[in-house]
């Protein structure tokens, strides 16, 4: 190995190959798996000490790798990566044990930060820029999402807004000015 062995967990082949290229560049050596059972196998082989973990997959979600990896190496680094960012997921990831939060896209220098391992001496940009009013408002629909365990009549009476409203609201993905979450 030439480098830090790094895991890199995510269902979409292409992201992968461009973004395992990106970080073999960087140092880490990576191993990639495309869901948390074929993750699990590459961690009987080896340990990483960095993972990459996207939050949706088919099968197992990433919360519940990110909790498989923590038990297995309580010192990996842990990036959870989606495409459906909000604070409620990202809450929930942190407490999983991930060590970081990202929304795509990212790049492999995002990635390289987050991990605290940025090039640069002054280290991570950690500023934060403000939400536009449709992040807020799709961060602030997933809370309450969250807070009525996923049940949308109930969420849409808490928000005062008709269902079907808030159903295609939900039907769209997330704004993309978020960056990265920091707490």
């Amino acid at each position: 190995m030439s480098g830090r062995p790094l895991l890199l967990v995510d269902d979409d082949p292409t992201f992968c190959e461009v973004l395992a290229r990106a970080l073999v560049r960087r140092g880490f050596d990576v191993t990639v798996a495309h869901d948390a059972e074929q993750a699990v196998t590459h961690m009987r082989d080896t340990t990483p000490t960095h993972a990459v973990v996207d939050l949706r997959m088919p099968g197992a979600s990433g919360l519940s790798l990110v909790r498989t990896l923590r038990e297995a190496s309580p010192d990996i680094r842990i990036v959870v990566l989606t495409g459906y960012a909000s604070i409620a997921t990202a809450v929930e990831a942190i407490k999983a044990g991930a060590t970081h939060y990202l929304a795509k896209p990212a790049d492999a220098d995002d990635i390289v930060a987050a991990f605290g391992e940025s090039r640069s001496p002054e280290g991570p940009d950690t500023r934060t820029r403000p939400m536009s009013v449709d992040r807020l408002e799709w961060e602030h629909i997933q809370r309450v999402l969250a807070e009525n365990q996923g049940n949308v009549s109930a969420t849409a009476r808490a928000l005062g807004m008709h269902r079907r409203t808030l159903q295609r609201k939900l039907f769209k993905r997330a704004p993309r000015d978020s960056g990265a979450v920091e707490y």
